[in-house]
């Protein structure tokens, strides 16, 4: 290993409209769906979560990508000139030609940078940083820009009320640079999997290339989001869990050692039943499901951003981010901040 990988800037935005789980009951009643406010915060956690305007520019996927990168580049104090490397976390991309990456690298004018995506739908931040690292370390990059964005409001299946709760839209972004390779403060290591025999748990059913949104296949609602959520539960305790566990052992540490905790933010429940199987106790656990939802690629960078703006992250502390998403997708990472 040639050099270390450092987040030297972080950053995040949010869709101004905050939708409440008030909000949410009114819009299914319409449909005769019953539920209240007290179910959603049980079940998920979550008190509101921001939906953006699809026909605001401002709101698209990589406008929210734009607007945390700017954030990130100016903790850095870096400009958009300075980026090697674009990796663009979403499975909710602007377009699926072009990349949402070269969306942003156009936006913010970035010309010295080469941009992709990844859709490893929940775990993408953790696999974008992964990559990023791996490049960086490699000597082909100096700094990368990665970003973990979504907008998933317009996939929501309304008809589902498991499922309709929980997501929300933002975006969360870092500055990833190089640095020694034996820096103090760096990305120790970083752990990925995935398990495809798992995919029909968290799925769209058409969209793509192999199923068409057909009218009739609107009409079924097959365009949208389709989650078996007991099964997921089950799936995402045992492998967050694991894979903390994972990235700890290969390090030396034990969960003792790590001062802030930030797993994925899909569910509350989710989150507290982790926590326990790890015995960590709720106050080193970052958490923002309750004002955003869940966000999918955007929870892990946007909790980040907020725990180091607001001061609880602090220089030398260990850090521990742990994921889990559709595919399914998996992936910890420990670093030295």
């Amino acid at each position: 290993m040639r050099y270390g990988a450092t987040i030297i800037g972080t950053g995040c935005a949010f869709p101004e409209s905050r939708v409440t789980n008030d909000d949410i009951v009114d819009r299914l009643e319409k449909d005769n769906i019953s539920t209240n406010d007290q179910w959603i915060r049980d079940r998920t956690g979550i008190r509101e979560r921001r939906f953006s305007d699809i026909d605001n520019p401002d709101e698209h996927n990589s406008s929210l990508g734009v607007a945390a990168a700017r954030k990130a580049l100016a903790m850095a104090g870096r400009t958009p000139g300075d980026i090697d490397q674009i990796i663009y976390a979403t499975c909710t991309p602007d377009t699926l030609i072009p990349s949402t990456a070269c969306w942003l690298q156009h936006k913010i004018d970035a010309p010295q940078a080469w941009a992709m995506d990844i859709n490893a739908a929940c775990s993408g931040f953790i696999y974008g940083l992964a990559t990023a690292e791996q490049f960086i370390q490699s000597g082909q990059t100096r700094t990368a820009l990665v970003v973990g964005a979504e907008v998933l409001n317009p996939f929501i299946n309304w008809r589902d009320r498991g499922s309709c709760i929980i997501f929300g839209d933002g975006a969360g972004a870092v500055v990833v640079e190089r640095t020694d390779a034996d820096a103090p403060a760096r990305i120790l290591s970083s752990h990925l999997l995935s398990d495809g025999n798992l995919w029909e748990l968290l799925y769209i059913p058409a969209g793509g290339s192999r199923r068409e949104v057909t009218p009739g296949r609107f009409s079924k609602n097959l365009h949208k989001i389709r989650m078996y959520g007991k099964e997921i539960f089950k799936v995402a305790v045992r492998t967050l869990a694991e894979f903390a566990t994972r990235s700890l052992e290969s390090n030396g540490f034990t969960i003792d050692d790590v001062d802030w905790f930030i797993p994925h933010q899909a569910n509350y429940r989710i989150i507290e039943a982790v926590a326990k199987r790890l015995h960590c106790p709720m106050e080193k656990v970052v958490v923002n499901v309750d004002r955003y939802g869940n966000t999918s690629a955007a929870t892990i960078p946007t909790a980040l951003d907020e725990a180091v703006r607001d001061g609880r992250i602090q220089k030398g502390q260990l850090i521990l981010l742990d994921s889990f998403g559709a595919g399914l997708t998996y992936g910890a990472i420990l670093m030295r901040w």
